[in-house]
């Protein structure tokens, strides 16, 4: 419970930070404090997902041009995060998740890598919360879908920064060195605080419900992603 506590602490300061209020809903009455700081979580995971498509969108302009005929940034944006997910994209030849990641890395890709990278990373995320977007009552959570997806993450940041083509360059630019000579660590940021979250609120659940997360010993640099 003193992580629960914890957490309601950074959550509340957050927003404070933001100034960004919540109006209280009917719909809060079938929630626990549980499902309240789930919500939250999932907020916060959605939005540096969010955060994190407009950067690497930015720092790899190239991809957006490998998109079907037409397709906008905001189109892009609108497939990741409008309510309902989508799951099926032909362009990814139907991969969604977890199965999707390994495209963005792939020699043989000749699509929108940043969108596979990220369908990949969202729809593990969104998996993880059982694909729904709000928590009730009566509603479960698996605390290793989402230990999981938290050493996912960890695999994910490291092929970043050590896959690249056969020219040598990186499949998709993150970190890295700008021309004043100033590295640039703002993806590492994101993705370490996509991994804190998620490992709170394995925490959080397997504590609460007297669960066990079964702790996988395995390098980042495993090209094998944990199933969702």
């Amino acid at each position: 419970m003193k992580y629960l506590i914890l957490l309601l602490t950074l959550w509340l300061a957050g927003c404070a930070q933001q100034q960004e209020t919540r109006p209280f809903t009917l719909r809060n009455l079938a929630k626990s404090d549980i499902d309240m700081v789930t919500d939250a979580h999932i907020a916060e995971v959605n939005r540096l997902c969010r955060e994190l498509t407009l950067k690497l969108y930015r720092r790899n302009p190239r991809e957006l041009r490998k998109a079907p005929a037409g397709t906008s940034l905001g189109q892009r944006l609108y497939q990741l995060f409008e309510f309902p997910r989508q799951t099926r994209f032909a362009e990814l030849n139907n991969r969604y998740g977890v199965h999707a990641v390994p495209l963005a890395f792939d020699p043989a890709f000749e699509g929108d890598r940043v969108f596979a990278l990220m369908v990949g990373i969202t729809g593990m995320l969104h998996t993880a919360y059982n694909g729904q977007d709000e928590f009730y009552l009566l509603d479960e959570i698996d605390q290793q879908k989402l230990y999981n997806s938290a050493r996912n993450l960890e695999r994910i940041a490291w092929k970043l920064n050590h896959s690249f083509d056969n020219s040598g360059e990186p499949f998709i630019y993150s970190n890295g060195v700008g021309d004043a000579g100033v590295q640039n660590l703002s993806f590492a940021r994101d993705f370490g605080k996509l991994i804190s979250l998620q490992d709170m609120m394995a925490r959080i659940i397997a504590d609460t419900q007297n669960r066990t997360i079964n702790r996988v010993v395995q390098g980042a640099a495993s090209t094998v992603l944990l199933p969702i």
